[in-house]
């Protein structure tokens, strides 16, 4: 809950960025001026598409905003389901010279303090496939039991 609740917040800091910006931009051009044809008058209440600066303005405004929800969502990708941390010790594994007997090339991500591995696989024949997030139980219990038997 909290991994889903910290995308949410991240995504309201977002638009909030988001539509401060647009309201910038629209306080920052004038209203356009009525046209008039004939006895019929025009009155648009936005200078977009009679406005060549705005309309460019608003059409960057537009790619900065998808850039943005990218951003985020990338970088949600690549947390730790449990404590939020950045995921960190990219290993390689597979290989694209052999992919029929080691297997196909992934990259494994681990959580720093062991919550889990999240594999992301590099070659995808069959469509996207999502990356596949294991959760560990307590790695560092498994890890201790390992050295006391070794005693």
């Amino acid at each position: 809950m909290k991994y889903w609740g910290f995308l949410a917040a991240k995504l309201a800091a977002a638009l909030l960025l988001l539509a401060g910006l647009r309201l910038w931009i629209v306080h920052a051009f004038p209203r356009p001026k009525p046209m008039h044809f004939g006895r019929y008058v025009v009155n648009p209440r936005d200078p977009f598409a009679t406005d060549l600066g705005y309309t460019f303005l608003m059409l960057l405004f537009t790619l900065f905003a998808v850039g943005v929800l990218w951003a985020v969502i990338w970088d949600q990708r690549y947390r730790c389901r449990t404590c939020l941390r950045r995921l960190r010790m990219p290993i390689q594994t597979g290989s694209w010279n052999r992919i029929l007997l080691v297997g196909r090339p992934q990259t494994e991500y681990i959580c720093p303090y062991g919550h889990g591995t999240l594999k992301v696989e590099e070659l995808q024949i069959t469509g996207h496939t999502e990356p596949d997030w294991m959760p560990h139980e307590d790695m560092w219990k498994e890890l201790i039991a390992l050295e006391e038997s070794k005693k």
